[in-house]
């Protein structure tokens, strides 16, 4: 039996500026008491903003719960005005309330997996952190992260075979150096598992037929869709993937985070 969607209602404890466009929300209170994690890396959660037009709902990866302070914490991609989500965190006070629900998941570092990949952009690096922190000590891999520019590196454990490359996107358009990179780096021998997670014209069209079919990755080893969608909300999102689903003939995944 699924179980019961309850919302949760956090408060806001105090914000982080990771960098400049990163910020960290600390959220406690009574939520805290519901709220029940669960064992994937990728844990989400929804969360509602209220609006004029009633509530706005955007997808969150759980960066970190700590039960001896009874918070979660939750990493905002901020540009400005752009979006819904990230122009509340830069404006979040302690005191604020948030009303979320889940979490959600579905993908966790495979202790039987000779190796790993994860590749994504500013919006899957906090599933890509956690992942990394979860992963055996004795690990191997390679993980790709794009970001704006330098000053948008965020440092995070891994294990030392893991070896991460950081890409800046510049002008380039979104994906477009993930992409490259990529399917640019030789091909280890092994069972491999692979979390592949951003933008999703370049990860749904430049990286999972490269992952799925060229490289023969079967399903049950790759966790591989699309967060957000260059030029469309959330709600245009679930739209663009119920086309792409229709037309592939298979479930794409993914969640908006705008």
């Amino acid at each position: 039996m699924p179980r019961p969607r309850v919302p949760h209602n956090f408060i806001v404890q105090r914000t982080q500026r990771l960098t400049d466009h990163l910020i960290r929300v600390h959220l406690g209170g009574p939520g805290f008491d519901t709220f029940q994690p669960n064992a994937f890396t990728d844990s989400y959660v929804k969360l509602q903003f209220p609006g004029p037009d009633g509530d706005t709902v955007r997808t969150y990866t759980v960066r970190s719960i700590d039960p001896a302070a009874r918070e979660i914490a939750i990493d905002f991609v901020y540009h400005g005005d752009e979006g819904v989500a990230g122009p509340w965190a830069a404006a979040a006070q302690p005191g604020d309330p948030l009303t979320l629900n889940g979490p959600g998941g579905a993908y966790a570092p495979r202790p039987d997996a000779d190796w790993h990949l994860l590749a994504g952009d500013d919006s899957a690096l906090p599933a890509i952190a956690v992942a990394c922190a979860a992963l055996p000590a004795d690990a191997t891999g390679r993980v790709f992260v794009e970001v704006g520019s330098p000053a948008d590196e965020l440092e995070f454990d891994h294990p030392a075979g893991v070896t991460v490359t950081w890409l800046h996107r510049g002008d380039a358009a979104p994906g477009e150096q993930l992409v490259a990179a990529v399917t640019a780096e030789p091909w280890r021998e092994g069972r491999v598992q692979v979390f592949i997670h951003g933008e999703a014209q370049a990860v749904m069209h430049g990286l999972r037929p490269y992952i799925r079919k060229e490289r023969g990755v079967p399903a049950d080893s790759a966790s591989i869709s699309g967060y957000w969608r260059l030029g469309r909300t959330e709600e245009g999102f679930r739209s663009w993937k119920r086309e792409l689903a229709e037309t592939e003939g298979e479930p794409v995944g993914g969640r908006g985070r705008r």
